[in-house]
């Protein structure tokens, strides 16, 4: 029966570095008979070719050599073989010399001259060391690369934490406005009901009042009051449009369209004003699912937002183009700008600036985006504009 051989441990390797052949022979002798593999040199630029083609664990160096001494060749070996540990040899046994050795990288110095069982001894425990630092290195480096990896744990867990926050933070602003949008739904209900009836006698006494007036101031009058009732009738209706959208339309709508008729509608008040409109549309968008009316809302709320911030005349930009399947608009005019301090609020139902104002223009127009899977948000607003972006989904 055949014994299976075991892989034989790879052999030690030692470069002798010394001028004097026969401590050269002498030690290649020793340390070969205690299972070194050996490689000897008498000039330190032989040395350093042994050492690169072999990568030796161990370099016996002498201390006392001719061009280059071995102190040199010992600060040269350390810097370009940091894994390579290097013996001295050396007659000198001055502490001077010794502690000179060790600041240079030495691992240990033996004395000349040397016993044979003494000199192996010596080595092994280098050796040993040796193992241990190199293992102690690894380590290290393991540790370290492991410090980097938690490090990036962390920060890719607090990047995480802080979408998470702030996603909480858009949920909760998103609820806030459900709320309130859902609460003025419980008001506007109230109030059709309980405003349109007078409304309507109010409405009726006036036109009947009409038929028999003749005086054109009377007549002046009941105009306008008719004209408040049609204004307090259209507050309502919006109330209850921004109350009552639940439902989804699944028609394909061209939006550029639906622009040019707003601006269309619009053209009596630009004319007026001086205003300029610029359409800058980079291609035919696709279309959107969407309903047009309710598209010609959210338009005809930004553009009499823009014709108000204009009111000496001004430029009116809109901007169409698409990205990754998404219809992008742009919509800025060249006004005053909104209040840095307001800019947060300008989405909260109820929230007016103007004196006459709702509140309801721009909430119900950003719930219309939405209920389309879309988006509606200010880009920029400076002393120079204001700049709305607004995003729909393409049709699929």
């Amino acid at each position: 029966m055949l014994m299976e051989k075991k892989p034989r441990s790879k052999k030690v390797s030692v470069v002798i570095i010394d001028d004097d052949r026969n401590i050269l022979e002498l030690t290649s002798l020793i340390l070969s008979k205690n299972g070194f593999q050996t490689y000897v040199a008498d000039n330190a630029a032989e040395a350093f070719e042994l050492i690169a083609s072999h990568s030796p664990e161990l370099v016996l160096l002498d201390y006392m050599m001719p061009e280059m001494d071995g102190l040199t060749a010992l600060q040269q070996i350390k810097a370009c073989f940091p894994d390579t540990y290097v013996v001295m040899f050396t007659g000198k046994g001055s502490e001077e010399v010794a502690v000179e050795l060790m600041k240079s990288g030495a691992s240990e110095y033996i004395l000349k001259p040397f016993s044979n069982r003494n000199l192996v001894e010596r080595l092994k425990n280098v050796l040993r060391i040796r193992e241990i630092e190199l293992h102690n290195q690894v380590l290290q480096k393991q540790q370290e690369q492991l410090l980097f990896e938690i490090e990036q744990w962390n920060l890719d867990l607090q990047k995480r934490v802080l979408e998470k926050s702030e996603a909480l933070q858009d949920a909760r602003e998103e609820i806030v406005q459900s709320e309130k949008l859902a609460a003025m739904g419980y008001l506007s209900a109230g109030m059709a009901h309980e405003i349109r009836n007078p409304l309507n006698s109010i409405s009726l006494f006036v036109q009947l009042m009409r038929q028999t007036s003749t005086e054109p101031d009377q007549l002046e009058y009941q105009a306008k009051i008719l004209k408040e009732v049609d204004r307090i009738d259209s507050i309502i209706r919006k109330l209850l449009d921004a109350s009552r959208r639940t439902r989804v339309i699944t028609s394909n709508v061209q939006i550029n369209q639906v622009i040019d008729n707003v601006i269309e509608a619009f053209s009596p008040q630009i004319e007026s004003r001086n205003i300029q409109v610029e359409r800058r549309y980079h291609s035919v968008p696709a279309p959107i699912t969407a309903d047009s009316t309710e598209l010609e809302q959210i338009f005809t709320n930004l553009f009499l937002n823009a014709l108000d911030a204009m009111s000496r005349g001004g430029l009116l930009a809109i901007e169409i183009f698409e990205e990754k399947g998404r219809v992008i608009i742009r919509v800025g005019d060249s006004g005053s700008g909104i209040d840095e301090q307001i800019l947060p609020n300008i989405f909260e139902p109820f929230f007016s600036t103007k004196s006459r104002g709702t509140g309801m223009g721009l909430p119900v127009a950003q719930r219309i985006a939405r209920m389309y899977e879309g988006s509606m948000e200010i880009e920029h607003s400076s002393s120079e504009g204001t700049t709305f972006r607004l995003e729909f989904p393409t049709s699929r």
